[in-house]
C-alpha cells in the first residue's frame, strides 16, 4: 500500500520467507482445513513461538508493535497461519506467569516449544496431593494439532486457573469446519483426570493482570486486555491488505463493458480508496495499541489508566470493523467472478469475518466500556 502513514517496524528475513511460504500454500490449506507441517516450521523458525518468553528461558520478551507487522506480512498471504502465528505468540506470554519452576518445565524443550491457549473455563480442577487433577473438554483451540503444550483454563474449588499441560497429557477432537479460518485447525482439546502439579498452576486473575514472574518487561507485565485485540486483530490487517491486491488485479485487467473501462471509472476508484482509507486507519489503530503496550506506561505497578485500557480496547474492535467494512465493499464490488472458490478475495472476506467476530474484538463490549467513561468525564 503507497502513501502509509504509520511506520512498520523492520521484518526479518524468517518472517519474509514464512510469509510466502504461507502465501503459497494458503489454497490447499483453506481446503485442507489444516497448516502444512511446513507452513508450521516455517513459523516457528520465523521466531513467533519465542517471542514472548523470557530472556532467560531463550526467548526474546519482544515487543507488541514488532509482532503487529511480522503477523499482518504473514497475514498479507495467510489469514489462518497469521493467526496461529499471533495466538501461539500470546499463549507463551501467559506462560510467564507461571511459577518459576512451572516456567522452566515449559520451556525445558527449548524456548521454541509451542504452546496454544484454551481460554474459556470449559475444565474442572480437583485439589488434589501435589498439584490438581483436570478434566475437560476445550473447543476452538487453534493450532492444538501442531502444539507442544496447551495452556486451559478450568473453574477450581477456589477460583479460576490456568494450567499448562504438555501433549502427551490430552487428546484431539477434530470439530472445526468452519467458513472462515479454516486452516488454524481450531479443534477440541479433551483431558479425562489428568494430573498437573502446582507448579504447572496460575491463577487467571494474575494472567488477566500482567502479574509475571521472574520478569519485569513490559511485553509480560501489561494486563491482557491492553494487548488481546492488538494479537487478534493483525491477521485481518494483512488479509486486507492482500483484499487491496486482489481487487486491484481484477478491476485492472477488466474491460470495459461500457464508454469507460472499470479501471478509469471514478466510482469504481472511490472504492479502492475508501477501503484503502479504512485499512489505514485501522493499522493506526492497532500501532497505537501496540506501542502503549510495548512502553508499559506504568507497568504491574500502574499501567496506564483505566481510560488508557478502554480506549485501546475499543481501538482494536473499531479497527476490526473498519477491515470488515473495506473487506466488504472491495468484495462486493468485484463482481461474480471473486466469489469463486479457487478466487483468493473470497477466501479474505470470509477469513476476516471469521477474525472479527473474536469476542475480543466485539465493538459493542469494547466501545461500550469506553464511551462509558467518555460520558463520565464530559459530565463529572
Amino acid at each position: 500500500m503507497s502513501g502509509s502513514l504509520s511506520t512498520p517496524t523492520a521484518l526479518s528475513s524468517e518472517v519474509l520467507k514464512a510469509a510466502e511460504l504461507a502465501a503459497r500454500h494458503a489454497p490447499d490449506a483453506d481446503l485442507a482445513g489444516r497448516l502444512p507441517d511446513g507452513v508450521v516450521d516455517a513459523l516457528v523458525a520465523a521466531g513467533f513461538a519465542r517471542h514472548f518468553v523470557p530472556t532467560r528461558w531463550g526467548g526474546r520478551a519482544g515487543g507488541f508493535e514488532e509482532l503487529l507487522d511480522a503477523v499482518a506480512a504473514v497475514g498479507e498471504g495467510c489469514t489462518s497461519a497469521a493467526w496461529i502465528a499471533a495466538v501461539t505468540s500470546g499463549a507463551a506470554r501467559m506462560g510467564a506467569c507461571l511459577p518459576e519452576d512451572g516456567q522452566r518445565e515449559l520451556w525445558s524443550g527449548g524456548a521454541d516449544s509451542l504452546v496454544v491457549g484454551a481460554l474459556v473455563p470449559a475444565g474442572r480442577a480437583t485439589a488434589v496431593d501435589g498439584g490438581w487433577r483436570l478434566t475437560g473438554e476445550w473447543p476452538l483451540v487453534s493450532g492444538v494439532d501442531f502444539a507442544d503444550w496447551a495452556m486451559v483454563c478450568a473453574s477450581a474449588p477456589d477460583t479460576v486457573r490456568f494450567f499448562a499441560v504438555p501433549r502427551r497429557d490430552y487428546r484431539v477432537r477434530e470439530t472445526w469446519r468452519n467458513v472462515g479460518m479454516r486452516a488454524t485447525a481450531s479443534n477440541t482439546l479433551l483431558m479425562e483426570g489428568v494430573f498437573v502439579p502446582a507448579h504447572r498452576c496460575v491463577i487467571r486473575e494474575d494472567i488477566w493482570a500482567g502479574r509475571a514472574v521472574g520478569s519485569r518487561a513490559p511485553c509480560h507485565t501489561a494486563p491482557l486486555r491492553a494487548v488481546s485485540g492488538t494479537l487478534f486483530a493483525a491477521p485481518a490487517l494483512g488479509a486486507a491488505r492482500a483484499a487491496v491486491r486482489a481487487w486491484s488485479a481484477r478491476i485492472a485487467g477488466r474491460p470495459a463493458a461500457g464508454p469507460v473501462a472499470p479501471r478509469d471509472d471514478p466510482a469504481v476508484l472511490a472504492v479502492l480508496a475508501r477501503a484503502e482509507g479504512e485499512i489505514e486507519s485501522a493499522g493506526l489503530l492497532l500501532r497505537r495499541a501496540a506501542r502503549v503496550a510495548d512502553t508499559g506506561v506504568g507497568g504491574t505497578g500502574g499501567f496506564g489508566s483505566e481510560e488508557v485500557l478502554a480506549r485501546g480496547a475499543r481501538d482494536c474492535a473499531l479497527a476490526a470493523e473498519q477491515l470488515v467494512g473495506a473487506v466488504e465493499g472491495l468484495f462486493r464490488s468485484a463482481g461474480a467472478g471473486a466469489q469463486a472458490l479457487t478466487d483468493p478475495l473470497q477466501r479474505v472476506w470470509r477469513d476476516v469475518h471469521c477474525v472479527a467476530s473474536h469476542t475480543a474484538l466485539r465493538f459493542e463490549t469494547a466501545g461500550g466500556a469506553y464511551g462509558g467513561r467518555l460520558l463520565r468525564g464530559a459530565t463529572s
